[in-house]
């Protein structure tokens, strides 16, 4: 009976995910690389907030098409370390039928399926799955796992985001983290909001991993069902993806975002961020043959 009851929620919580069709199937495409790639994008999605509480988490309202606050690429090797990179959202990169522009618009354009294409031929590696969640979403996932503890070098005040933190080791709740990991206000402004990203979902993940959620089926439960009803994936992924995600992020793992090359003003895109385009060939073509990336290749926050 345990055993049924089991399985029974694990298909319970998998029927409860928001499936959407995000990998494309387009003429060229990348062909399968080995090991396993992830495609993970924070929106800025304010989907089932009421006005109360978009003030209280301070999203700042609607501001017209859906767009990535956050676009991470996790490479999951067959052996080893996994890697997670964070890819700008300014960056400048080709857009299949659009030309180039920021890479954050290929989402507001073409929503999941256009930014997936974009990443895979900017980068030369096949995405194999593929998550996104909103600001309410990561909110409540943070307080489904007990908060999450980050340690910052530096306050941070920020009225836009809604945060105000001291300097040293504490546990955010959902509200400040979701602003912790969205804040520019910062020496090193969008680099600095990546290293954020990163530090953050590294903690996150390990505590979502630890024995004192797992071991803790309360918390469990609340954590997994949250999850479900928060995260949109491909029409292709299931829990046990996600479960399999969690636990190749739990820990030791290289974090690291493109080699960056510096900045411009392109008419038509504003002001962008460019790669390096000789150390960001080399870097994915690690990713791509499935090896750790160089450490000359890696970018330390």
């Amino acid at each position: 009976m345990l055993l049924l009851a089991f399985v029974g929620a694990i298909f319970y919580v998998d029927n409860s995910l928001n499936r959407i069709d995000a990998l494309p199937d387009y003429s060229g495409r990348v062909a399968d690389t080995p090991g396993t790639n992830w495609l993970i994008v924070g929106s800025d999605s304010r989907d089932g907030l009421t006005p109360e509480q978009e003030q209280e988490l301070a999203t700042g309202g609607d501001t017209g098409p859906k767009r990535t606050d956050t676009i991470m690429l996790v490479h999951v090797p067959k052996s080893g370390k996994t890697t997670m990179v964070s890819i700008p959202r300014d960056s400048y990169v080709p857009i299949p039928g659009e030309g180039s522009n920021k890479i954050n618009a290929a989402f507001a354009w073409g929503g999941a399926p256009l930014l997936v294409q974009t990443v895979e031929q900017a980068t030369g590696l096949r995405i194999d799955h593929y998550a996104e969640i909103g600001f309410s979403g990561f909110a409540g996932i943070v307080d489904a796992v007990g908060g999450v503890n980050v340690c910052l070098q530096s306050p941070i005040d920020d009225p836009l985001a809604g945060i105000n933190l001291p300097a040293g080791c504490q546990d955010l709740a959902g509200k400040d983290a979701l602003g912790f990991v969205r804040t520019r206000a910062t020496a090193m402004a969008d680099l600095d909001r990546m290293n954020n990203q990163r530090q953050f979902m590294s903690a996150l993940l390990s505590k979502a991993t630890s024995p004192t959620t797992f071991l803790n089926p309360f918390r469990l439960w609340s954590l997994v069902t949250d999850a479900a009803k928060s995260l949109q994936v491909d029409k292709s992924d299931h829990i046990w993806n996600l479960a399999s995600l969690a636990w190749a992020l739990r820990g030791g793992m290289t974090t690291t975002t493109v080699p960056v090359g510096g900045f411009d003003y392109v008419d038509g895109a504003g002001d962008v961020l460019l790669w390096d385009k000789t150390r960001a060939s080399a870097f994915f073509d690690a990713l791509a043959n499935d090896q750790q990336i160089p450490a000359d290749l890696i970018t330390v926050g």
